[in-house]
Order: C-alpha cells, then sequence, then structure tokens
C-alpha cells in the first residue's frame, strides 16, 4: 500500500502507521458504537457531553481527508519539493522504491507510480490509456478528497484495449462526448489519480518509461475540441501544519475540504446538520479561540476522544480487507473505515484489485526482531492465489520504509528467481545476514536489529482471497 501505525497531539502519519500490523481478518467496530455516539436533538443547545462526542465522530470523519490534504499540498502547492507535479499532469516513478524513497510510507515495490491530481470544478478530465501487451499489469486508482475509491481504469477493471475515460465532478450535467469508455463520477471537485504499473525489473524500465508516456491527462473541452468554460477561480490552500491539523484546529482544515464536495451527499446531510453543532460547515471560517467556551472545550476533548479511538481501532485491525472502496463497499461503519485505512496504508486498493496481508509478530505470536532469524514456508496449495502477480515486501518499524540491505533486495515475489523444493512447495528465509549461497535466492532481508514487518500483496486476488479465507503465511522463528 502505498502510504500504509497516537498520542495526542503528536500525530503523523509514519508514526501512527509504526503501530498497526496487517494480517488475517477484519475487525472494526461500527462508527457511532466506537465514538460513543449520543442522540443529539436537532433543534436548541447541546450537553457538552453530545458537543464532545459530535466533535469526536468530526475529527475521525476529518481524519482520511487531512492525510490526503497532507499529500495534495506536497504534490501541487510547493515546486521545490521533488515530489511537485501541479494538477493536471503525471508525475511518474520509473523505478522500483528504496530506502531513499520517503514520499509514503509502506510503499510498494512491485508497480512505479504514477500520481496526477484534477481539478474537476470548471469542466471533467479526460484520462486516455493505451492498449496493454500481455505481461503488462496497469491500475488507475482514483480516490475523491477524503479517499473513497470512486473508479478504476486498468487490466483488471476496464481491460487490455486503449480507452479514453472522462472523470466528473459531483454537479457536472454536461452529455458525454463520442470517444468516451467510460464515466467516472466523483463526491469531490479535487481528486487524486494513483496509478500503478508493473516492471518486471530493472531492465524493463525503459519500456515502463515508454508505456507511462502514454497515459494521458486533457480537459473534456480539449479532448471534444470545443469550447473551454471560464476557468474556476484560484483556491487559496492553507498551509499543512500537523499539529493544528490534527488537533483542535481540524475543524478549519475539515471545512476548507467540505467546500469541494458540494453539494453535500444526501447520505451525509443529517451528519453534516449534527457536525455544524461544533463549527463544521463547508468553507465557514473557524478560529477555535472565537468559539463559545462549551463548543471550544468540546472541541479539543474531542479530538483528543478521536485519536484514541483510532488507535484502538488500529490496534484491532488485521486486514486491509474492507478498508478501501466506495461508501457503499465500506458499509454503514465508512467513517472508521477509511479512517483507519488511511492510517494503516492511504491508498491502498479495494480488494478486487489487490489484497495485503501481513504481520509483525511471529508465529507464537512475539514481535518480529532483526536481530532473530525467520522462515516462511508455503506449501504448493499455500501459495498466493494471484491473477496478476505477488509479493511480500519488508517495513521497518515504526517508519514503514524499505530496509536498507547489502544486496538491495526489498521484496520477493513470483516474479524472483525463487527456488521451489521438488514437491513446489517455498521457503523464503526473513534475516538480517545472508542464509547462505543456496538459500539467497529467497532471502529477504531484515533490519540487522529491532523491529519490523512483512507485507503480502496479491494483485489480481481469488474470490477466497478477497474475502480473507486465504491464510496468512507464519514467519517461524529459527534463532
Amino acid at each position: 500500500m502505498p502510504a500504509s501505525p497516537i498520542a495526542f497531539p503528536m500525530h503523523t502519519r509514519r508514526w501512527l502507521l509504526g503501530s498497526a500490523v496487517l494480517v488475517g481478518g477484519v475487525s472494526v467496530l461500527g462508527v457511532l458504537a466506537a465514538c460513543d455516539r449520543k442522540a443529539v436533538e436537532p433543534a436548541g443547545k447541546a450537553a457538552p457531553e453530545d458537543l464532545r462526542a459530535i466533535a469526536k465522530e468530526a475529527w475521525i470523519y476529518a481524519y482520511p481527508g487531512l492525510m490526503n490534504y497532507q499529500t495534495l499540498v506536497t504534490q501541487t502547492q510547493d515546486p521545490n519539493n521533488p515530489a511537485y507535479a501541479g494538477f493536471g499532469k503525471f508525475r511518474h516513478y520509473s523505478q522500483f522504491f528504496t530506502p531513499a524513497n520517503k514520499d509514503i510510507v509502506t510503499p510498494n515495490n512491485d508497480t512505479p507510480y504514477s500520481w496526477a491530481w484534477l481539478d474537476l470544478r470548471a469542466e471533467p478530465w479526460v484520462l486516455s490509456v493505451p492498449a496493454a501487451p500481455q505481461g503488462r499489469y496497469y491500475v488507475h486508482q482514483f480516490m475523491d478528497l477524503f479517499t473513497q475509491i470512486f473508479g478504476y481504469v486498468g487490466v483488471r477493471a476496464t481491460g487490455r484495449d486503449a480507452g479514453s475515460y472522462l472523470i466528473a465532478g459531483p454537479a457536472w450535467t454536461g452529455p458525454t462526448p463520442r470517444g468516451i469508455n467510460g464515466v467516472l463520477r466523483s463526491e469531490s471537485d479535487l481528486v487524486v489519480n494513483l496509478a500503478r504499473t508493473s516492471m518486471s525489473g530493472p531492465q524493463d524500465a525503459a519500456a515502463l518509461r515508454a508505456f507511462q508516456a502514454q497515459y494521458k491527462l486533457e480537459p473534456l473541452s480539449t479532448f471534444a475540441k470545443t469550447a473551454p468554460p471560464p476557468p474556476a477561480p484560484p483556491i487559496n490552500f492553507p498551509p499543512w501544519d500537523k499539529a493544528k491539523a490534527l488537533g483542535p484546529d481540524f475543524v478549519g482544515y475539515l471545512n476548507f475540504l467540505l467546500q469541494f464536495s458540494q453539494p453535500t451527499p444526501a447520505a451525509e446531510m443529517e451528519l453534516m446538520a449534527r457536525f455544524a453543532k461544533v463549527g463544521v460547515g463547508p468553507g465557514k471560517p473557524f478560529d477555535l479561540a472565537g468559539q463559545t467556551p462549551d463548543v471550544r472545550e468540546a472541541i479539543v476533548g474531542g479530538a483528543k476522544d478521536g485519536a484514541a479511538v483510532l488507535e484502538a481501532e488500529i490496534a484491532k485491525t488485521t486486514s486491509s480487507i474492507g478498508l478501501f472502496g466506495s461508501r457503499d463497499q465500506l458499509g454503514s461503519d465508512y467513517i472508521m473505515k477509511r479512517a483507519v485505512a488511511a492510517a494503516m496504508g492511504i491508498y491502498g486498493n479495494a480488494a478486487e484489485e489487490a489484497v495485503y496481508v501481513g504481520t509483525m509478530r511471529d508465529a507464537s505470536g512475539a514481535p518480529l526482531d532483526g536481530a532473530n532469524r525467520y522462515e516462511v514456508h508455503l506449501t504448493k496449495a499455500q501459495l498466493p492465489p494471484a491473477a496478476y502477480f505477488w509479493s511480500v515486501t519488508m517495513y521497518n518499524l515504526p517508519d514503514r520504509l524499505l530496509v536498507e540491505n547489502p544486496i538491495r533486495r526489498y521484496s520477493l515475489g513470483d516474479r524472483s528467481d525463487l527456488k521451489f523444493a521438488p514437491d513446489g512447495s517455498l521457503t523464503l528465509y526473513v534475516q538480517a545476514t545472508s542464509p547462505g549461497p543456496d538459500k539467497e535466492s529467497n532471502w529477504l532481508p531484515s533490519p540487522a536489529k529491532g523491529p519490523f514487518n512483512v507485507v503480502f500483496r496479491l494483485y489480481g486476488p481469488s474470490s477466497e482471497a478477497q474475502q480473507g479465507k486465504w491464510p496468512p503465511p507464519a514467519l517461524t522463528k529459527v534463532g
């Protein structure tokens, strides 16, 4: 997962994610069961405890949008940042990630990324993709401001043929022109397109770059050869300040984001009416000091409570399955699920595209530590069931970054030169030093000491894997 575990007020995505683990099945509480939601009368003055509960829920609601906004500012508002691209164009990566790449946590080391941000206020945009040859997997994942996935373009979703796809905001009502193969509709006017394109190895880099160069983004008017509409007004993006954004001032950031998700979805009308009691409103100015004492105290306490609730949910969440997708896919507890997802692996794929399972503990339940040696044994029947490919990647903790090692190997998978036993089984060696020349092809280097975790990724997972029925492999301590 691109980016992939809370003591208030010091929240950073990387620190938060360092305490999380991805294994087995899902355990996530219902949104307001977890948040101690209390009934609030639609009119009249709310009791202090109700205001605090509302603020807690609003903080959890805002969390994925805040984490997404951090990336948006980095990639569209800071030309001096190496990750900068601006709006309406791709920034392509054409090599595997290394420990030097610290843009995001738990990066995948299978499919180099292509990032693009779109502003849909004036008009929709069109993504055109080339025909994909056999052996070349790619996927374009589209997410709104609160990280809900609203569409896919790629080998699994739309096939290998070339095509053009219209990306529209919530208020667009125009006709679909000829030449458009499909329409993807977002609940927000600012969206992120995260593309992943497979690369078989360093020797494939030139072909990868040539394929990525054929991804094309253009405004609808350019695609349709019509007169462009008037440009949307400029946006004054507030600077990212993690202490403010993840503390009591989260309301101001949330209000800024909500103005780009209008009209309010019908499913959230009641929710927004409740949030209004603590100052939440699309584009509404917010000054914590200017709030009444009861509201100010509720927001301060609710932000702390929200952070504690999220920490508790992360501790017992054991799989990516069910955490990524649209609101409909996430279900009635989508607020909590997408917050946990943003903390544990922001921008992860929905289960139909990819499944992520892993662990930070060995078979006995002890934390994985680089001072020890481990083996992962998979019978032929236990090999990851993936239609496209699979991998297992090593991350240090708490940073969840790739691990520096003498052979510069950060992952293994079915595209690696693995050695299988005569019966088709596979043993991987997870340790800091080489297991020996005859086993080195199956060696996944770990840190020399300290905690780490490993994550299996299945691209094109089987229906059983999508349902969490593929048993995650165990790491057995051998020394």
